[in-house]
């Protein structure tokens, strides 16, 4: 059974549909609509519901892509929004961890700062935002923060403190960080591999 990209049938990637109002984006709705409450559970220093409410949110990124290659519900919509709420989820996660006391600041850092970077390359070379498509790195960069950060949770939860479990969890943690850097040059070269075409196909069409 495949992880990344389940629910896919090989040699059809299906069509793309206009509406964004299909199953996969609701559920991915859901996941924004997990951070308010993430943070609320960390205010309130409810670790246990915080590490739930994480589990949730990592499982429906892997439930919407799943519903929308496995009922061809792929949409416009869906291709910006899922990612658009993949980043939000970490870096909200990572600096409520930091404000906490709960990750040290450097995983903030790691995170937004390439983010940062990427938004400040789009806006300079193709004035807007630029939506390219989440490569493999990417994902599995996703998965490993969405599980270590529970896990860096957990260690909070009484009953829980044992020390493989903290071990574990920035063992996943620092991989995640390694191949966001990964995620990050790959997009940065593909945003000016992008530029150079539109600027060459547009130096190219007679005036």
């Amino acid at each position: 059974m495949r992880l990344i990209g389940a629910g896919g049938r090989p040699g059809d990637d299906g069509p793309v549909l206009t509406t964004a109002w299909t199953l996969p984006n609701l559920i991915t709705i859901i996941r924004f609509l997990g951070v308010p409450l993430f943070i609320w559970f960390i205010a309130e220093q409810r670790y246990g519901a915080a590490v739930i409410t994480l589990v949730v949110m990592g499982s429906t990124d892997w439930v919407d892509g799943y519903v929308a290659r496995r009922f061809n519900q792929v949409s416009i919509v869906g291709k910006w929004l899922d990612p658009v709420a993949d980043r939000t989820a970490m870096i909200v996660v990572a600096v409520t961890f930091v404000v906490d006391g709960i990750a040290p600041a450097w995983l903030v850092w790691l995170i937004v700062i390439p983010d940062l970077i990427l938004i400040v390359n789009a806006l300079v070379l193709f004035r807007g935002p630029l939506h390219l498509p989440v490569i493999t790195v990417g994902k599995i960069r996703t998965a490993l923060m969405l599980v270590g950060a529970p896990l860096l949770l957990l260690h909070q939860v009484e009953g829980f403190g044992q020390d493989w479990i903290l071990v574990l969890a920035e063992v996943l943690l620092v991989a995640a960080c390694i191949l966001h850097l990964v995620a990050f040059w790959a997009y940065f070269l593909a945003a000016h591999r992008k530029y150079r075409l539109e600027r060459d196909e547009q130096q190219s069409c007679p005036s």
